[in-house]
């Protein structure tokens, strides 16, 4: 852990309700306050935008000026609705006055104005603030929608119907406007046009529920941490703030699976698993957790959900998530443009106010009252599958890492081709990990497999699930791609990738099958990327179908984890059909045995490949077509 000074004072710790962390429900709300007060100082006289330093997102200053209200209004909006309407630092009266002031003259360009909601590919993002305005305003009506003039209320209502009246982009967005409307019918102001957002996304949300507790967002097939900060969050938190029973037991439910799943994915130091777009909301990760345990949607004991969402929010502070002045900086721990996607600004870091929503659980909760336990991973070593996502999480006791194993998520929606332009390493590499994140476009890509056709070399863009399962103490995952070449076309014709994952312990067997390779082309296959700035060791040990390796790739822009990382690589021929196999291994346990004893013997024929165990003898039988594995004693 990192001795990073944060720039606002915190309670002491509190090592006896709170023996992992440290923090109570005292820490959250100096980690509210303190951000509250770190961005104020940046707002415009009227307090309708607050223009964070920094460089302007691809909608502009004046939208990323919104975002900066938005987003901490809604923070201000649990601390305060947690508290029953306690504000000891005026802030309700802050946001009122700049809400007052933004939808005096929306899209005129003056200092407080704000934007017009337009369709998402006009001038979008307005409408994703639109929502966090909406329930912001709903959590804390009692105090603050109540005592508006009736004129601002009408005002606001004008300007937040414009969500109602514009498309969204085609994935969670459809939530906004389902969120903007559920605010206006809490408050009486419903109608025919809210109903037919809030049932237009239901509707949607209906078909993109893939099944263990996992949404895509949208009609492909991205699975990822908009799971818990909003496609769950939204409907959930919704049902619950208007009692409503029937949505509260359909979509609470499917909470409650989720995390049954997504707990696994945070490190034994708080982090959450490194993966998917957005990942500078960073502690949002954890709403989905601090949710289930105030709404009662949850698998988790309120120990173990405080451990989660403390350990999370301690994890990125402590490792400079925070700027010297306060503000909540774009990157991981610090600053890290890789992880940036552009539409992210300023104050996008904000989403983390999502994590709040834990204060809404008052100080005699359970999950503030009951003794921290352990993180689940910190349990036991622990394999789960999840095949509606196509994922597969591996987590070890010993050094408390978590690595998600991907098969099935990709960020390719359904109407679009494929193409290596759009490469995009939060989705398209073979794994994962709490203590290592993917290397940076133009950089080695660490955890993939890439056909290499007259020096050009491939990408995964979209995923093919192929199946997936566990058993006690293993498990597995199998997806097929269609290599994309980086210098763009020809494409060759009917190459294709099978991939499947199997692990033990700390151990990945990779087996990969190349069909349709022309003569003289060759594969390449890398591990995890790990520098210096991380102590942990990245292995790669060819088994079969490698002539050369590993080596050592060099990635010189490295990772959110460290700012120079090396990528083992293993090459090898292709032509034909071709079988690739390696052991893969990431750990931060002192002296780890070399892979090479990990196995006794390795076994390929037309049908599959069988490798046997150095540990106790036991073999993983890898079938090919269909795909299936099965741990023979």
């Amino acid at each position: 852990m990192s001795s990073t000074r944060i720039p606002f004072e915190l309670p002491p710790e509190d090592r006896e309700s709170s023996p992992c962390t440290g923090y109570t429900r005292a820490h959250w709300e100096a980690v509210a306050d303190g951000l509250l007060a770190s961005v104020w100082r940046w707002s415009t006289p009227g307090g309708a935008l607050l223009d964070l330093p920094g460089r302007p997102s691809r909608s502009g200053v004046r939208s990323d000026g919104l975002e900066g209200f938005a987003r901490t209004f809604l923070a201000a909006a649990f601390r305060v609705a947690g508290a029953n309407g306690d504000d000891p630092h005026g802030r309700l009266e802050r946001y009122a006055h700049g809400l007052a002031a933004g939808t005096r003259t929306p899209g005129r360009d003056d200092i407080e104005s704000w934007p017009v909601i337009l369709d998402h590919d006009v001038q979008g993002q307005p409408m994703v603030e639109s929502a966090s305005v909406a329930l912001g305003l709903r959590l804390t009506a009692p105090w603050l929608w109540k005592n508006l003039d009736d004129e601002v209320q009408d005002r606001a209502e004008e300007w937040l119907r414009g969500a109602l009246r514009h498309s969204p982009a085609p994935n969670n967005w459809y939530l906004f406007p389902y969120t903007v409307a559920g605010f206006l019918e809490s408050v009486g102001r419903g109608d025919a046009q809210t109903a037919a957002a809030r049932q237009r996304a239901l509707d949607l949300l209906e078909g993109w529920y893939r099944g263990d507790g996992w949404y895509a967002d949208g009609d492909g097939r991205a699975f990822d941490h908009y799971n818990g900060w909003a496609l769950h969050l939204y409907p959930v938190l919704d049902a619950h703030l208007a009692g409503d029973a029937e949505a509260s037991a359909l979509h609470g439910a499917r909470l409650r699976e989720h995390l049954d799943g997504f707990s696994l994915m945070f490190g034994a130091d708080g982090a959450p698993v490194h993966f998917g777009r957005s990942l500078s909301y960073r502690f949002a990760a954890s709403a989905a957790v601090g949710l289930g345990a105030v709404t009662g949607h949850t698998p988790l004991t309120p120990g173990t959900s405080r451990r989660l969402i403390s350990g999370s929010l301690r994890y990125f502070l402590d490792r400079g998530a925070l700027t010297e002045d306060g503000l909540l900086g774009l990157g991981w721990h610090g600053p890290h443009d890789a992880t940036l996607q552009t539409y992210s600004g300023p104050a996008s870091p904000y989403w983390a106010s999502k994590a709040f929503v834990s204060l809404l659980a008052p100080a005699g909760h359970p999950l503030w009252t009951a003794r921290e336990e352990s993180a689940p991973v910190e349990e036991a070593d622990r394999v789960l599958a999840l095949p509606a996502p196509g994922l597969l999480v591996q987590t070890t006791r010993a050094d408390g890492i978590v690595r998600l194993h991907n098969h099935g998520s990709d960020h390719v929606r359904p109407h679009e081709g494929e193409s290596a332009a759009e490469d995009d390493p939060h989705y398209g590499r073979q794994a994962y990990s709490t203590r290592t994140g993917p290397t940076a476009p133009g950089n080695v890509a660490d955890n993939h497999l890439s056909v290499e056709v007259n020096g050009r070399g491939s990408v995964r863009r979209r995923i093919h699930p192929l199946g997936a399962g566990h058993g006690d103490g293993w498990g597995w995952a199998a997806s097929w791609h269609r290599p994309v070449f980086v210098a763009g076309p020809p494409m060759v014709p009917g190459l294709r990738v099978e991939s499947v994952t199997v692990v033990r312990g700390r151990y990945e067997l990779r087996v990969h099958r190349v069909a349709g390779a022309p003569d003289g082309a060759r594969v390449t296959h890398t591990g995890w990327a790990t520098g210096p700035d991380e102590p942990v060791v990245s292995a790669l040990h060819g088994l079969y179908g490698w002539d050369d390796g590993p080596e050592a790739a060099r990635a010189p822009q490295g990772t959110a984890y460290t700012r120079w990382a090396q990528v083992p690589r293993l090459s090898g021929r292709a032509g034909g059909t071709s079988v690739h196999v390696c052991l893969a291994a990431l750990t931060a346990e002192p002296d780890p045995a070399p892979l090479a004893d990990a196995v006794t013997a390795v076994a390929v024929d037309g049908d599959g490949v069988e490798v046997t165990w150095a540990c106790d003898g036991a073999r993983s039988r890898v079938t090919f077509r269909p795909w299936s594995v099965s741990l023979l004693e």
